[in-house]
């Protein structure tokens, strides 16, 4: 630790004590909450307003260690063993006290018990965990997942019958093209049971939390739904209308990506006798992020997850704190950490999330193809939020969109006409040729098909551009038409 670094005050994992409390309380509080979250240092010795390094003498700060260390060890359940260290300023010492995230969560204040005594680093501060928190700290220790936790209500195989038959009536809904619904396979009892959505006790089979929700069964579940609202301008101040969707989470999710759809832009384009509709924002991104706020909100935490469309932004927010193992830095990467693990197997089935992890990253090579600025991804604390910025569609006095300019690189911000600035190529202002190369290069695997429903050409008009691509050399085919992939020549 410099003295720099001590300038810049405290952080989230920072925090700064000019002496040693004669009540360990004081601090203990500081300790559990780095344990239950992401870990942190405790420092000694440093004014935590002016961040001006008082110290220790070398005379007193040997004993002021060992009373530090003792008192973690007696005040805290489950132990909890720091690594205690000191750093000397010009004949002055400061004693760095570093927890570790904790493998035993939830940590507690031993004296105040599992119900008062357990803490949480949330933005910086120090608060006491509510009953939720620690429950989910709980099921996470146990690598235990939420929705797949047995309920009292015993099933009929009529009832799971009903249930596998929806879900696969709405996978068919879902899938791309005829040789997509010929390959899709019934889902059934079984595939239940592999994913922890059913439990059988005996001769009998229990719901689970997942099941519930799946089957629309929310009476114990009061925030389970889907609030959306559109407001007029960029905050909360003034709605122009609103909407929340309650039963099966599955179709929730549905009805709220058609309100997305029925209030953004939508300009068209022509290649022939054609019509191809564009919206403003990639309606993959749109189903994507709401899928995926459902999927991995926590059941637990009190609220619902929010879809709000301002002018300059599509918003969503969903319940539940971060993994306290995961960073925005790594989501950004395509790493994950999976909350309702049954309910992500069904969506998984049913092609509402296209693979582990792969969402954020998709999300923001969309956004870029788009011509879009970059999402922001927010971890609020006891909540999580994606922000997905709108542009206005360049059309002409019939709504038709340009298909060689469906942006404007002049204004590409919000439809208020606020300019958020672009990130990177815009590919709708390249040629077309280059514009399919571009979403050639972004995913190796895309079929003809995929190419045209991204970039607006019509399937016709998609295979010529390709064979003349392979003709030029500028791209080839490596293995076969089903399950090759392509490789672009630089």
């Amino acid at each position: 630790m410099t003295i720099e670094e001590i300038k810049t005050g405290e952080k989230d994992n920072v925090e700064y004590k000019v002496d040693v409390p004669s009540k360990s309380e004081q601090y203990m509080r500081t300790v559990v909450a780095f344990a239950n979250s992401n870990g942190g240092q405790l420092v000694f010795g440093v004014e935590n307003s002016t961040w001006e390094v008082v110290g220790f003498t070398r005379e007193e700060v040997f004993r002021k260690m060992d009373a530090i260390t003792n008192a973690i060890f007696d005040s805290c359940e489950p132990k909890i063993t720091p690594s205690v260290s000191l750093q000397e300023f010009d004949g002055k010492y400061i004693i760095i006290v570093k927890i570790l995230v904790g493998m035993q969560r939830p940590y507690c204040i031993k004296s105040q018990g599992m119900l008062d005594g357990v803490y949480l680093r949330v933005s910086g501060t120090t608060r006491k965990a509510a009953l939720y928190q620690i429950q989910e700290m709980v099921l996470s220790t146990r690598n235990r997942s939420y929705d797949q936790e047995k309920v009292a209500r015993e099933l009929t195989d009529a009832e799971i019958e009903a249930l596998c038959e929806r879900l696969y009536s709405h996978a068919l809904e879902l899938c791309e093209d005829d040789e997509a619904r010929k390959r899709l396979k019934r889902i059934g009892k079984n595939q239940l049971l592999s994913y922890k959505l059913i439990v059988e006790k005996g001769n009998q089979c229990f719901a689970t939390n997942g099941y519930q929700l799946l089957d629309g069964q929310l009476d114990d579940y009061p925030d389970a739904a889907i609030q959306c609202a559109v407001f007029k301008g960029i905050s909360r101040n003034i709605f122009i209308t609103r909407k929340e969707f309650r039963g099966s989470i599955d179709m929730q999710i549905e009805s709220a990506y058609a309100f997305v759809l029925e209030h953004i832009d939508m300009g068209a384009r022509f290649e022939g006798l054609a019509r191809q509709d564009i919206y403003e924002l990639p309606i993959r991104t749109i189903r994507e992020i709401i899928t995926n706020a459902v999927c991995h909100r926590s059941y637990l935490s009190p609220g619902k997850v929010q879809v709000a469309l301002y002018d300059d932004r599509l918003e969503v927010t969903s319940p539940g704190m971060l993994d306290t193992e995961l960073t925005i830095e790594q989501m950004k990467t395509g790493l994950s950490r999976i909350r309702n693990r049954g309910i992500a197997e069904v969506f998984a089935y049913m092609h509402m999330i296209e693979g582990w992890g792969s969402g954020i990253p998709d999300m923001f090579m969309d956004a870029k193809q788009y011509g879009l600025p970059e999402p922001a991804l927010e971890d609020r604390g006891s909540d999580f939020r994606v922000n997905l910025y709108r542009r206005t569609l360049k059309t002409d006095l019939f709504g038709v969109v340009n298909p060689k300019n469906t942006g404007d690189n002049e204004n590409n911000g919000g439809t208020n006409g606020t300019n958020h600035g672009t990130n990177g190529t815009n590919p709708e202002s390249a040629t077309d040729t280059e514009r399919l190369i571009v979403f050639i290069r972004a995913n190796e695997n895309i079929t003809q098909k995929e190419l045209a429903k991204e970039t607006g050409f019509s399937l016709r008009t998609v295979k010529r551009m390709v064979a003349e691509l392979k003709k030029t050399g500028r791209i080839e085919r490596i293995g076969s038409n089903r399950s090759g992939k392509w490789e672009v020549k630089d």
